[in-house]
Parts: C-alpha cells; sequence; structure tokens
C-alpha cells in the first residue's frame, strides 16, 4: 500500500535543508486521495489535494499571525517523519452504528524557522478513503512559550466553482435558512437585514461549516473541523473571484487575538469530507475519528430515548414558560398575581408522564420550571437572572420525579442560561448534583441572548470552553449534555460520549413563530448534508397539527405529517422528542404507531439514495430488536422514490408498517394525507414510492416470527 511517495527532491525533505522548492506527499488507503506539500523558494508551507488524479484543492498556503511575536508563516526548513497507517475499528456506546473502521494514512511534517528563534510548528495529515483532515501541532520549544493568535490563515483553493449550499459565517448563531449557489455568488453579508434573530454578528463575507460542495463531475466536498477544543471556532472567508475559501476564527471585542494557547498544544483538525455521490457524505465517520477515544469509560447510565415535554405548547402560545412572581425584598414570592397560564405545572407535567409511560417513549421534557423566567427576556444584565434549582411554587419537583420514577419516564432538565455565563458556572455544581439527587441524567441547556461578558460571541475561544468545560463537568454527575444555541459539533461525542445532542441550526420552532413563513421544504433535504455531518441534531420532529389553527392561524409546518414521521429516521439523534401536544397524539393514534415503535439506538446505518437539497432515502437498524426503519423526505417537489431492501437478513421475511403520503397529500394543501398500510418484505424486494410535494415515507420492519 503506497504511504508515502517522494519527487526527485526527496533528500531535501528527509533532513532539515535549504533546498529552494521540496515537494513530497501522502495518500489514501485506497490510493484515490493524494495530499502533496512543498515548501516554495520563500519557505511558505503550501499543500494539493488530488481525488483520482484530478486538482480538488489546488496549491494552498497555511500560516498564523501573533499579536505577540513575528507571524508565523514563511522561512521554514521541513522534514517529513515516517509515515503512519492506522487500521482499526471501536465500538460507539451510541450512535448511529455500532462498530466504526478507523483507516487512514498519517504522516507528520515538522516545520521550524531558518533565523535565529527556530520557532516549529509541525503539519500533521491523516489521509482517509472519505476525505482530509490536518491540524498544526505546536510543540515544547524554548523560544515560543505562549500563542496569541490573531489570525489562522490556512487556505482550500478550490479549481472549480462549486454549487454551494451554506449560511452566513456567523460569530453567533447558526439558525439561517441555507442559500444554494455557485461559490462565486455567495454574499454572506445579504442575510444582515432579514436577521431577526436574539443575536447575531456578519462581519464578512464568510460561511459557517459544515459547507457542501458539488462539482459538475458530480464531486461531493464538505469543509469543516473536527476535535475544537480550547480554541476559537472557524468560519470560512470566500473570495469569489479567485474561488478559494480561508480561514477566519471567531474573535472577541474584549482582545486583540483570537486564540491564547500555552505551547503545547494542537489546534482543531480542518476536515475536507471527499466522496462520488451525496449518500456516502451521510455515512462518513471521519470527523468522529478525528477525535481522541473516549475518556469517560463506562457511560452506560445514559440511555438513547424519544421524550415528549412542555416546549411545543409555549411556542404555540398555549402557556408560558413564566409564572408571573414578583421580587419582594430580594426574592422571589408569590404574591398571588400569578397570570395562571404557566407551562411546567406539576398537574400538566404528569399528563406528559402518562402519555410518555403508554407509547414506549422514556423521557419528559420541563421548560419553565425554575425562577427566573419573568425577567430575562430585553434585560442587559441578566447575570443573577436565572436560579438553577429552585422551582416555580406550581411545580413539585419531588412529587413529579416520584410520580415519573413510578412510571418508568425519566425527566430531563432544562437550564436556560440566557447566555449569562458566569451565572451558570456559579451554579452548575449545585444545579447537577440536584440532578443526581433525582436520577436525572439528561439536560437541555439553552444560551439565547447575547453572551454575558460583553463582547464575547458564541462561537469564540471563550464559549468554546463554556460549552466544553460545562459537559465535562456534567459528566462527574452523570449527566448528558444536549446543548442549544451552542457551538457546533466536532465529533467531541467520541471522547465525551455524554455530549449527546444538540440544535446549532434553524429548527421546528422556525415554523411556530418565524414572520418569514416557517423552515420551507428544502431546508431538512439540505441540513441532512450539511449540519448533519457535524454530529446529532436534536430537531424536535413529530408535529402532527399541521396548520396550527387552534393557536397560530398564520404560521404552520411546511412538510406533509409523512415526512414528520421520517424526520425520526433522516435526522439523527439519540434523544428524539415527540414535540407535538398530547391531545393532538391522542386524537391521531394510527400514525403515532410509528413513534411508538421507531427506535433511538442504532446498530447500522444505511443511506439508500439522495441528493443534496433535493432528497434523501435512510435506513437504520436498531440495536437490540434488529427491526429495520426507514426514513425519506423530500423537497418542495414530487418524485418517486425505488427502495432496494437487498439490506435486510437473507431468507426472512418482514412484517412492515407503511406510512406515505396520500394521493392527494401535499405540504400546503393537504398535509395531513396520509395511508398506512402493512406488507410482508424480503430482502429480494425492490418497491417504488410517491413522495408528495413536500412529503416523506416511514416504514417499520419487524422479522415476522
Amino acid at each position: 500500500m503506497k504511504l508515502l511517495y517522494y519527487s526527485l527532491l526527496f533528500c531535501c525533505l528527509l533532513t532539515f535543508s535549504s533546498c529552494n522548492v521540496k515537494s513530497s506527499g501522502v495518500s489514501s488507503p485506497d490510493e484515490n486521495i493524494t495530499v502533496s506539500f512543498l515548501l516554495d523558494n520563500k519557505g511558505v508551507f503550501k499543500y494539493i489535494i488530488q481525488y483520482k488524479q484530478q486538482k480538488i484543492i489546488d496549491t494552498s498556503a497555511i500560516g498564523f499571525e501573533l499579536t505577540n511575536a513575528k507571524a508565523l508563516k514563511e522561512g521554514f526548513m521541513a522534514r517529513v517523519k515516517k509515515p503512519v497507517e492506522v487500521n482499526e475499528t471501536w465500538q460507539m456506546p451510541w450512535g448511529e452504528q455500532l462498530n466504526v473502521v478507523n483507516n487512514y494514512n498519517e504522516v507528520t511534517v515538522e516545520l521550524e524557522e531558518r533565523d535565529n528563534l527556530k520557532r516549529r510548528v509541525n503539519v500533521v495529515f491523516r489521509v482517509f478513503n472519505d476525505g482530509v483532515g490536518f491540524r498544526f501541532e505546536f510543540p515544547k520549544q524554548e523560544n515560543l512559550k505562549e500563542v496569541l493568535i490573531k489570525e489562522e490563515n490556512t487556505e482550500f483553493n478550490l479549481t472549480e466553482d462549486y454549487k454551494t449550499f451554506w449560511i452566513p459565517g456567523d460569530w453567533d448563531i447558526y439558525e439561517h435558512l441555507y442559500s444554494t449557489t455557485k461559490l462565486s455568488e455567495i454574499n454572506a453579508k445579504s442575510y444582515i437585514p432579514k436577521t431577526n434573530l436574539a443575536q447575531s454578528y456578519i462581519p464578512e463575507n464568510a460561511v459557517n461549516t459544515p459547507v457542501t460542495l458539488i462539482g459538475k463531475d458530480g464531486l461531493h466536498l464538505s469543509f469543516h473541523e473536527a476535535a475544537l477544543v480550547d480554541y476559537s471556532g472557524m468560519t470560512l472567508k470566500v473570495d469569489t473571484e479567485n474561488l478559494s475559501f480561508k480561514s477566519k476564527l471567531v474573535g472577541s471585542r474584549n482582545i486583540d487575538y483570537k486564540v491564547k494557547r500555552s505551547v503545547p498544544f494542537n489546534t482543531p483538525w480542518r476536515t475536507i469530507q471527499i466522496t462520488d455521490n451525496a449518500p456516502d457524505l451521510i455515512t462518513s465517520k471521519l470527523i468522529v475519528n478525528l477525535n481522541e477515544p473516549n475518556k469517560l469509560g463506562d457511560v452506560s447510565w445514559f440511555k438513547p430515548m424519544k421524550y415528549t415535554g412542555v416546549w411545543w405548547e409555549m411556542h404555540l402560545g398555549k402557556s408560558s414558560w413564566d409564572y408571573g412572581m414578583e421580587l419582594v425584598n430580594g426574592k422571589w414570592k408569590d404574591t398571588g398575581k400569578a397570570h395562571g397560564n404557566h407551562g411546567a405545572t406539576t398537574e400538566n407535567v404528569k399528563r406528559f408522564i402518562d402519555f410518555s409511560a403508554k407509547n414506549n417513549i422514556g423521557g419528559v421534557l420541563v421548560e419553565g420550571w425554575n425562577t427566573g423566567w419573568e425577567r430575562w427576556i430585553g434585560f442587559e444584565d441578566r447575570e443573577g437572572v436565572f436560579d438553577f434549582i429552585t422551582p416555580y411554587p406550581d411545580y413539585d419537583l419531588d412529587e413529579v420525579t416520584a410520580y415519573a420514577k413510578e412510571k418508568g419516564v425519566e425527566i430531563i432538565m432544562h437550564h436556560e442560561t440566557s447566555a449569562a455565563t458566569q451565572t451558570y458556572e456559579k451554579q452548575q455544581d449545585k444545579a447537577y448534583a440536584l440532578m443526581k439527587k433525582y436520577g436525572m441524567h439528561a439536560v437541555k441547556s439553552g444560551y439565547v441572548g447575547k453572551i454575558l461578558p460583553k463582547g464575547e460571541y458564541h462561537h469564540g475561544q471563550y464559549m468554546v470552553n463554556q460549552y466544553n468545560n460545562a459537559a465535562i463537568k456534567a459528566a462527574k454527575y452523570q449527566v448528558a449534555v444536549n446543548a442549544h444555541e451552542p457551538i457546533k459539533a466536532t465529533g467531541l461525542r467520541r471522547t465525551y460520549p455524554n455530549i449527546i445532542s444538540r440544535e446549532g441550526l434553524r429548527g421546528q420552532e422556525f415554523n411556530a413563530w418565524s414572520a418569514d413563513g416557517g423552515n420551507p421544504p428544502e431546508h431538512l433535504p439540505i441540513v441532512a448534508f450539511t449540519r448533519m455531518l457535524a454530529g446529532p441534531i436534536d430537531f424536535t420532529p413529530g408535529i402532527f397539527n399541521i396548520k396550527f389553527n387552534e393557536y397560530k392561524k398564520e404560521n404552520q409546518v411546511n412538510t406533509t405529517l409523512a415526512q414528520q414521521l421520517a424526520l425520526y429516521v433522516v435526522i439523527y439523534s439519540p434523544i428524539q422528542m415527540a414535540a407535538d401536544l398530547v391531545e393532538h397524539y391522542e386524537a391521531n393514534p394510527k400514525p403515532l404507531q410509528f413513534i411508538k415503535d421507531v427506535g433511538v439506538e442504532w446498530l447500522e446505518t444505511k443511506v439508500l439514495n439522495g441528493e443534496v437539497g433535493d432528497f434523501v432515502t435512510i435506513a437504520r437498524k436498531e440495536k437490540g430488536t434488529e427491526n429495520w426503519f426507514i426514513g425519506s423526505i423530500t423537497d418542495e417537489n414530487k418524485r418517486d422514490i425505488d427502495i432496494d431492501f437487498s439490506f435486510l437478513d437473507d431468507n426472512t421475511t418482514y412484517e412492515s408498517i407503511i406510512y406515505k403520503d396520500g394521493k392527494n397529500a401535499h405540504w400546503n394543501n393537504n398535509p395531513l394525507d396520509i395511508i398506512i398500510e402493512k406488507k410482508l418484505i424480503r430482502n429480494s424486494d425492490k418497491l417504488k414510492f410517491k413522495l408528495a410535494e413536500g412529503g416523506g415515507l416511514a416504514i417499520s420492519l419487524k422479522k415476522k416470527i
């Protein structure tokens, strides 16, 4: 197997040298992907990536601008360490599959300045069959003790004007609709006048990652990062004329650098997934493979689950998060002025517990249970507002948790920090200890609003550390974290498996209150090939009352009912919410059956077909039962989907329940038109299904006994 190849000047790479030009490279195990690297005559390190002998990243430089020292970008000498091949299989404690193959070729290039300082930085490449990851390592050295990075200038010079699926490089939020344009037509600042989000800052023409590109010959690329630890999140600045990206780190208004690190340290991996087709992007495990192995050990205390909860009703306006207390002599008290519309009451939560227990749903999320909701919206200084251990008077924590335990249901905690980071830091130990006392093993955290302290952004180094440190501390209390308004997912769920899911996209709630018509039908067929490549998504599917006629006639979900069911398979998360109201489910027991049946913990995943932004069909095999579930969704266009069932076991008959769009189904005109039918299926079957505009298909398959 070809690990490393050398040019005629290979001797210049084996030892430090002053040769003007020197080049070398490393290939993937299947030899389809090749990374070449060289030093130019100024001592600038550059790399090139080829796929099947075609350049996809042309000659691109790396370098760092520093605020406390001269830039690290030229005048280097280089040597290449002996290459390494790794081929291993590891197991996910939970995930899209049990076994993960980690097969790559790695080479380290040691760079050292020619001048008297002799500062050193290593570039490490790992080349997989489905892409490339590379990072920078700052080894221990005499003349570089601390690094203040003003900018990391990693270039990605592309070779064609790709069709690109992107959201703006917002430093504060990912909750934007995706645009689909040519690379040369990206205009991130066009989002600024359209945004009405709680926080948003788009300083330049850059995109957030994952960003996915399609070439004219069908090549698919997705740019992202892996193992984001104690560093700033990376956006990609777009050069529309030269068709290139350059890394632009998220900064802070409080300091003149973007990253502060003591040497030695490693940067996150810069990643490029490379495939011939869209489905292989989803099945790629490059991002998690670039993270370190599990540091927590046994995490069996967390159980993947479906959950209901006190949440959607607030977005519809049926109830509220706040109770209506008043501050009297420095203490929150019930003054008899409660507005009577509070959602997180003992009685209401018990109703959700009863429903969950009857319908194979393991958890209940309770938002609005704790004091502070009356006074955080609109307040500039939100420190000290929320109390993460004190419930409102109408929510009896002892009674609710005891009742849930009796019914075999777990209460999911909610911590809305209002982005007041110091308040949350001070209370975390007590808050997590409270959860441990009551046997709660999962928390949904929120960071709505501009970050406090002022001047920080959601995606800068300060908040990267906030999110990661909260999860690491939570693990000590056997608590798993589902973060909303988060930093992007970068595969840390491998290293810290209690990082179970996160938001990080424009979610279901935008359908309930957005003034721009909600999420269009193309949204999720794009998300599956962009945001979902980063990791699990808490999207909150399962809305049955599509039109909201009882509460918000001006809003709706822009899918059919069948697509809402399909999302339980298509959009992956180890926790999946049955997000609608209890009464809407009880009125529709037949489609509810799929939510009761569908798994959340998977042994195997297969992406059967799909095109970015158009449609996708995914099959997943449940761990434990070995039942299969299929989900297929489409954009605003109706289409026929062919499903080949050859992935099923040989010589086995499966009893299937098929939930498909009715003959007249349409995401806007007739979203509730659904046909439910039973059919025996074997692995020799190939069936055709019709998806309506904005429609979907959900299938459960159980072995016939």
